[in-house]
């Protein structure tokens, strides 16, 4: 009796795919010919050992699908038309992801990376996902205001530079803040935070502000003539590597559930073991977030001899629960009263280091999917802002768009990028909040003075480099 011949070739016709069990299957396969068996017999032998087809993929979203409500309109401007097209782009691309219900734009709004990623000023409604794309690297961003009373603004400012810190890294021994134990006890318990560079960085890092477009605000509130201090900033390396574990995790979903999903727009299914871990350690950054805040606002007031009265705070790069779905606001920033445990129904609004600091009543709007903005944006780059400055230094520019204010760059230098001129117009967004119902302006804290980050990188790595081209 003639032999049946088996190859490789013959199993892939049968729909088997090479991989783990090809070779151990083409054993079998081989040895059941040699024993005299009939090739349908080895065939149906075989098809137990087929791994299981891959689950169907979710297809992109037609543009148009999904509800989008654009909050934003822009002027006659060449530079505010082309951001308009550019915001409108970018989430439409956004809006094909499977899993978005609805999307909403808000009037700072810019694009912050390539087309399909989520702009500032950005907001994202999901079903059953988080995104670790859509509330980016800065996870918990977020602005903290403190009342200290009839103090002299001056004197606020000279001690919170005393106290605060700017630039990359952390803190060095025997300047840091001491940690919660019981924060870094549920940092412990989270398999996503319970990191060795998380804990360290937990440490070295709280009480410290970062750089770009960070800042701590000193102003007096025209309700009451009472001194303000307003921090800017978010959960630094420890929402850093926070984000980039969640992206591995997002992707390895992406690749099993949609392909045809952008890279940023990946998400982590919440009702998943890794879903409710992720989320988990959503709410414990936001906890040190806050304690960040805290820290540095405390540090001052006992520096500055302040006596304290209310202290608010919010977050505008965060992921909200509300019924059934996830609310991802980029920029973007919560304006329902209960949005958090913690909430008072006032949240803040900063615009440019010589504009007040907005105090509103978030109105909850169904078009703006229940979000207010976080501040002026952008209409061109930094280093486009840069580029038109021409023969003014960043110096020059600074004396003539502050005059009268104290504005102080702890990393040496003034980065012009971070200058009144590089944001979108303030009135323009303040008209716009009114006129899209978005909030209701309580209060403005008046500028006294400011430090500002910016992208400068501190003296003491500017004259490594001085000494390394000699």
């Amino acid at each position: 009796m003639t032999q049946v011949e088996i190859t490789g070739e013959t199993l892939k016709e049968w729909g088997h795919t090479p991989g783990k069990e090809f070779g151990r299957a083409l054993e079998i396969a081989q040895a059941a010919a040699a024993a005299g068996y009939k090739l349908d017999q080895i065939r149906a032998k075989l098809d137990t050992m087929k791994p299981p087809p891959p689950p169907p993929t979710l297809p992109l979203q037609k543009a148009g699908d999904v509800p989008f409500h654009f909050n934003i309109e822009a002027s006659d401007d060449a530079d505010e038309i082309r951001n308009l097209e550019q915001v409108r782009e970018t989430m439409t691309a956004v809006m094909r992801t499977p899993t978005v219900a609805a999307a909403a734009v808000m009037p700072d709004a810019c694009p912050a990376g390539p087309v399909g990623t989520i702009p500032v000023g950005g907001v994202v409604a999901a079903y059953n996902a988080i995104h670790p794309g859509m509330h980016s690297a800065d996870i918990c961003c977020s602005v903290m205001m403190t009342d200290l009373g009839k103090i002299d603004p001056k004197a606020v400012l000279d001690a919170a530079e005393q106290v605060t810190h700017f630039g990359p890294g952390g803190r060095p021994n025997g300047k840091r803040f001491t940690m919660s134990q019981n924060l870094m006890d549920e940092f412990r318990e989270n398999r996503f935070l319970n990191n060795p560079k998380v804990l360290r960085m937990a440490v070295e890092h709280l009480g410290t502000q970062g750089d770009g477009n960070h800042f701590l605000f000193v102003g007096r509130s025209r309700k009451t003539g009472r001194t303000a201090i307003v921090t800017h900033h978010g959960s630094r390396g420890p929402g850093a590597v926070l984000y980039k574990l969640g992206m591995e995790v997002a992707e390895k979903y992406r690749r099993r559930l949609s392909l045809e999903t952008l890279k940023q727009n990946a998400w982590i299914p919440a009702d998943s073991e890794d879903g409710r871990e992720y989320w988990a350690a959503l709410q414990l950054i936001r906890k040190w977030t806050k304690a960040n805040h805290n820290a540095i606002h405390q540090a001052t007031v006992e520096g500055s001899k302040a006596q304290p009265g209310d202290r608010f705070w919010n977050e505008h790069n965060f992921v909200f629960r509300r019924g059934d779905l996830y609310y991802h606001g980029k920029g973007a920033t919560p304006a329902w009263g209960d949005y958090a445990h913690d909430a008072t129904g006032l949240t803040l609004i900063p615009l440019n280091m010589a504009e007040p600091v907005l105090v509103v009543k978030g109105k909850d709007a169904d078009h703006a999917l229940g979000f207010s903005p976080h501040g002026a944006g952008r209409n061109f780059s930094r280093s486009e802002h840069k580029r038109r400055l021409g023969e003014v230094t960043p110096e020059q520019a600074l004396a003539a768009e502050t005059a009268g204010l104290d504005i102080r760059f702890p990393a040496g230098a003034v980065d012009a990028s971070e200058l009144p001129s590089s944001y979108k117009n303030a009135g323009s967004v303040v008209r716009q909040i009114d006129q899209f119902g978005l909030a209701e302006i309580d209060d403005y804290i008046d500028p006294y003075g400011c430090m500002m980050a910016g992208d400068i990188p501190p003296f003491w790595m500017d004259k490594k480099k001085r000494k390394g081209r000699r």
